[in-house]
C-alpha cells in the first residue's frame, strides 16, 4: 500500500514536471515566433519588394548567409543608418562584399 502512494506521487510529480517543460517549450516557440515578425516587420520597411524577395530566395539557399544581411540591415534601421529603403542593386552589392570577404581554400597536391 505504501508503496503504492510513493509510486503515484512520483508519477504525479514527473508528470507535473514535464507539463512545466512542454508549457516553457511552447512560450519559448511563441516568442520566438514573435520576434521572427518583428524581424520580419522590419525588413518590410527596409526593403523594396524585389530586395525582400531575394533575400528570401537566399534564406532558402543559404539560411547563414540571409541571417547575416539581416542583422546587418536591422542594426543599421535601428541605428537610423537608412535614410531610404534599399533597393535590390544595393542588396546585390551587399551580398557580393559579404562573400567576397570569405576566404577561398586552395589545397594544393604535391
Amino acid at each position: 500500500m505504501e508503496e503504492d502512494k510513493e509510486l503515484e506521487e512520483i508519477k504525479r510529480r514527473k508528470l507535473m514536471e514535464l507539463l512545466q517543460r512542454q508549457q516553457v517549450q511552447e512560450e519559448e516557440k511563441e516568442r520566438e515566433e514573435e520576434e521572427e515578425i518583428a524581424r520580419q516587420n522590419v525588413l518590410r520597411q527596409i526593403l523594396e519588394q524585389k530586395a525582400r524577395e531575394r533575400l528570401a530566395n537566399i534564406r532558402l539557399a543559404r539560411p547563414d548567409l540571409a541571417k547575416a544581411v539581416e542583422n546587418q540591415l536591422i542594426l543599421l534601421a535601428q541605428n537610423g543608418r537608412l535614410a531610404r529603403k534599399i533597393t535590390d542593386e544595393e542588396l546585390k552589392e551587399i551580398l557580393r562584399r559579404l562573400t567576397s570577404q570569405r576566404r577561398e581554400i586552395k589545397i594544393v597536391r604535391r
